[in-house]
């Protein structure tokens, strides 16, 4: 291993804390070093590369607005001199976006302000064991082809537990959304076995369901949280959503575009008046069909304080039925509804009644030229 290679093992492990703030900086140099962790600090991103000249860590916590060069820049240089170094981005919740791209730029976590002194904990184990595997992976990939397989299949369910910081995050903005993308995942998945998908189908679909609605993380909080109806400005805001968690994941998700399909056509409808394309029967993309008809089932058997009382599974898959060939592919309607009256329930084991179940702002037309908020 070169010499410029970082020791995987460190007899005191070191991390370097960079934020222009001096009492947040103070914050977690304070909670590293309970963590036996000997801890550096830096201003900016340029006080931080001059460190690492000099002494390079394993570990890098660092804010992303800085002056003089901030985290982001800091990033890219540090990915491109240091790779074995890991680094958990600092942002606040309006950040979130950027936040993604910094993932995808090679961040291996990020924490968002204001945060909990157990999340610091988790996020930074979190990334150190990435970092791990990572170096690993790279230094035994020759010899150990079916060791580098495990290696590479706990870096995605590390990858996933990065998207799912981001459900969490739409759930924390609209508590109603809490549950729906799982139950959503999980159904898309059933009807696409149904339909006897590939395995590798299958497992993008479940993906796709499960951060369809990411881009509701730049809708406006007033209008994800309205309790009446939309107005013509505030439904368009809202239908954003597809396109901009198109635009978040793309960068992540290049490796299943099935997936991507999903979160950006969720929202096409058979009759091609749907979002953002207005694509209409075979041009909406398989999996997009599949989770259209979970996610307005969701939605529909969801209570929601603007809209009453929720349907029942079974009504809930009559008015599904009767928006097929107008809102819904009629062979994707055909597939739900046999697994229906096969007798097992469109939600996950974990979801036992209708009632249980915490409602995302998202509804299926329910009368003939009627457009409710979806």
């Amino acid at each position: 291993m070169a010499t410029s290679t970082l020791s995987i093992a460190s007899v005191a492990p070191r991390c370097l804390v960079v934020d222009d703030e001096p009492r947040l900086r103070q914050v977690l140099v304070h909670l590293m070093q309970n963590d036996g962790f000997s801890c550096r600090e830096a201003g900016n991103g340029m006080e931080a590369m001059e460190m690492l000249q000099h002494e390079q860590v394993p570990l890098v916590l660092s804010d992303m607005r800085m002056p003089k060069m901030d985290g982001i820049e800091l990033l890219r240089q540090v990915r491109s001199r240091y790779p074995d170094t890991a680094l958990v981005m600092i942002t606040a919740v309006a950040d979130v976006e950027v936040a993604v791209s910094c993932l995808a730029l090679g961040a291996m976590d990020y924490l968002t302000k204001p945060f909990h002194l157990e999340e610091v904990r988790a996020r930074v184990s979190q990334a150190l064991e990435k970092r791990r595997l990572i170096i690993e992976n790279r230094d035994y990939q020759e010899r150990l082809e079916e060791r580098v397989a495990i290696q590479a299949r706990r870096l995605e369910e590390l990858f996933l537990a990065s998207v799912q910081s981001f459900a969490e995050a739409l759930e924390v903005k609209d508590p109603y959304t809490r549950g729906h993308s799982i139950r959503v995942s999980h159904f898309s998945a059933a009807i696409a076995r149904t339909m006897q998908l590939d395995t590798d189908v299958v497992r993008q679909i479940e993906l796709g369901g499960q951060v369809h609605d990411i881009g509701k993380i730049g809708v406006r909080e007033a209008v994800l949280n309205k309790p009446g109806k939309l107005t013509t400005e505030e439904y368009a805001h809202i239908m954003t959503h597809p396109l901009l968690g198109w635009r978040i994941l793309a960068p992540l998700l290049s490796d299943a575009p099935l997936a991507l399909n999903i979160v950006r056509s969720h929202h096409e409808r058979w009759d091609g008046r749907g979002v953002p394309d207005g694509l209409a029967h075979a041009a909406i993309p398989l999996e997009a069909r599949i989770a259209t008809v979970a996610d307005s089932y969701d939605a529909m058997t969801s209570g929601r304080p603007y809209r009453g009382a929720q349907l029942t599974p079974e009504e809930a898959i009559t008015e599904v039925r009767r928006c097929s060939g107008s809102q819904f592919d009629p062979d994707v309607v055909g597939h739900s509804s046999r697994r229906s009256r096969a007798g097992r329930s469109p939600s996950p084991p974990s979801a036992t009644t209708a009632e249980q179940h915490v409602s995302p702002p998202e509804a299926v037309d329910r009368a003939d030229g009627a457009t409710k908020r979806r």
